[in-house]
This record gives C-alpha cells, sequence and structure tokens, in this order.
C-alpha cells in the first residue's frame, strides 16, 4: 500500500463568522483518484483552497509528503508539488494557449518545452490552436488548458475544482477519460465535482463533505452503490 501524499488533520476553515470547514481529516495516498462530493456549500471548496495556501485554516493540519504545509504561501506550495485547477477555469483570455501554458511554469528556470509537448500530447486540439487567444477556445478546450496550465508545474498532486462545469456530456466524458490518464502517468488526483456519478466512477477513494463535516468514507464503488449516497447526489 503507498504512503498518503497528503494528510488533513482536523482542519478547520472560517470566512468572516462562518466555520465553512469544521475540522476534517482525511487521506490522499500517493498514485489514487481522491473525490470529495457534496452539495453547494458543503466546504469542500473551502478545503482545497486552504490546502492551495488561497486562505489561512483557523486550525489544523495539512502535512505534504511529511512537511507541515499549514498557512505555507501559495508559491512554496507550488513549488513543493501542488497545483489547483480553479473553478471556472481562470485561464488568461488575451493570452494564447501556448502563453498560457508558459504562464504554468513560472517558477521553474529549467527548460519546459518537453512538458509543453507532454501537454500538447495529453490535448492534441490544444496544439492545433497553440497560437490563439485563450478567450477564443470552447468551455471543453478551456477546461483542457486550465488542467495542462496546471500540469507545467510537473505537480505531485493535482486538486481539480469542478472540471466539469457547465460542459456538454461528451466533452465531460472527455475531461474524465484525461484525469485518469494524468493520474496513470504518475499524478495524484484531488478531485472535487458536482457530477457525482462520473467523479465516484472515476475515483478510488471518496469523501462525502456534508455542512463542513465528513460524513461517509468508501471507495468509489463503495459510495455509488449506498443508498444514503444515491438519494442524495445520484438522483435515484
Amino acid at each position: 500500500m503507498n504512503e498518503p501524499i497528503l494528510t488533513i488533520k482536523d482542519l478547520k476553515v472560517n470566512y468572516g463568522g462562518i466555520e465553512a470547514v469544521k475540522g476534517i481529516s482525511f487521506d490522499v495516498t500517493e498514485g489514487q483518484i481522491v473525490t470529495l462530493i457534496g452539495a453547494n456549500g458543503a466546504g469542500k471548496s473551502s478545503t482545497l483552497r486552504a490546502i492551495a495556501g488561497l486562505v489561512k485554516p483557523a486550525s489544523g493540519k495539512i502535512v505534504f509528503r511529511g512537511d507541515d504545509i499549514t498557512g505555507s504561501d501559495t508559491n512554496e506550495i507550488v513549488r513543493k508539488g501542488i497545483t489547483l485547477v480553479p473553478e471556472g477555469r481562470r485561464i488568461f483570455p488575451d493570452l494564447t494557449v501556448l502563453e498560457n501554458l508558459r504562464v504554468g511554469a513560472y517558477l521553474r528556470n529549467d527548460d519546459i518545452t518537453e512538458d509543453i509537448n507532454w501537454v500538447y500530447d495529453l490535448f492534441p486540439r490544444l496544439r492545433e490552436r497553440s497560437w490563439q487567444a485563450g478567450g477564443t477556445l470552447s468551455g471543453g478546450e478551456q477546461q483542457m488548458l486550465a488542467v495542462g496550465r496546471a500540469l507545467m508545474s510537473r505537480p505531485k498532486l493535482i486538486m481539480m475544482d469542478e472540471p466539469s462545469l457547465g460542459l456538454a456530456p461528451l466533452v465531460v466524458k472527455g475531461i474524465f477519460d484525461i484525469i485518469k490518464e494524468i493520474n496513470k502517468q504518475g499524478v495524484t488526483v484531488l478531485l472535487i465535482e458536482q457530477n457525482a456519478n462520473m467523479a465516484l466512477k472515476t475515483a478510488d477513494i471518496g469523501y462525502v463533505l456534508e455542512t463542513g463535516k465528513i460524513t461517509l468514507t468508501g471507495t468509489g464503488h463503495e459510495l455509488l452503490t449506498n443508498e444514503a449516497v444515491k438519494r442524495a447526489y445520484l438522483g435515484e
């Protein structure tokens, strides 16, 4: 069994006076795809934002590859090997596809040609559109670009916030195929996703978050067949 690459211990995150995350603990094992599912406002995005250094936890511990990174700044966290694909993609619309990818490697000072080709091999559509402005791409292509940009820092762990949001079903399937391929190539994935069905079919392990607390844990398959999960999140 692989070791946890990421350990969250009793994490609490507050926004103003509101406790968004209420003391959750979980592990992400190296080499796995792990998903957090839950309704809007359950604390999923707040958890990822705290791991990425975008919000400071109120308390608790975030340990990555044996280092306590709680409250570290974002650059330091990227340097250590964690990247976030934010909800809503957040690409630079006026920069070309290639320039967006170069931005993803901003902390590196080595040759990034090989990695640009790696991203283009994962997403052939981006190679075709490398000189196009990011803002002129379709929603699915922008999501590919957001994932590609995150891969340019050569992360050990990639976190994705709602990668399928607003995309057509066929495009969603393509995005999940890419998530599996990235994982197969050695990148651990932590995913939050409204499409619980796709997320649980793809994930090794799932955690159900409800109002800031983890209420259920299991393999993707176990949660897919859990009656409470079916009723609440799978529309059955």
